[in-house]
């Protein structure tokens, strides 16, 4: 009985809310502009070029 119990424990507390889902799309939205902003103007010429090279390689345009 205990094995029938903690899976039903385990299957409930994986549920997530919608404003837990909210904020961690918000989270990721608001971390990925970061990262974004900091390769595309970034004055170390190594970060600049990798993620210069990672938009080609995936036919983004950036000129």
């Amino acid at each position: 009985m205990s094995i029938i119990s903690s899976t039903r424990h385990a299957t409930a507390s994986s549920t997530s809310t919608l404003s837990q889902r909210l904020v961690a799309a918000i989270g990721a939205s608001i971390l990925g502009a970061c990262l974004v902003y900091f390769a595309g103007f970034s004055h170390i010429d190594a970060v600049h070029n990798a993620a210069h090279d990672t938009r080609h390689s995936s036919a983004f345009p950036c000129h």
